[in-house]
């Protein structure tokens, strides 16, 4: 026994799993809501404009588009994140 009447073996046990869902929850809520704002900035700021001579393209040569293949680069980790962020929340919950 501890000092702490809940000090049992059984209490400390269940008081450190619940540290771990606490911090995936954290964790995860963190990597989710950055990801978010990751995505955000990059379909507003990354996206090749009007202006751009992606139109000339063919559409299958439209990645090869320097511009558009950042754009869509930085889309596709942004949405992993989202994705990675999604995933630790769950695995908080059913932790």
């Amino acid at each position: 026994m501890g000092i702490f009447p809940f000090g049992s073996p059984k209490a400390s046990a269940y008081y450190e799993g619940m540290m771990i869902v606490r911090l995936l929850s954290i964790l995860g809520g963190f990597v989710f809501l950055l990801s978010l704002l990751a995505h955000v900035y990059v379909r507003m700021y990354l996206r090749p404009g009007g202006k751009s001579d992606l139109d000339d393209y063919y559409c299958e040569f439209e990645d090869r588009h320097p511009q558009y293949a950042r754009y869509t680069r930085w889309l596709q980790i942004s949405l992993g994140g989202a994705a990675l962020g999604m995933l630790l929340l769950f695995l908080g919950v059913i932790f």
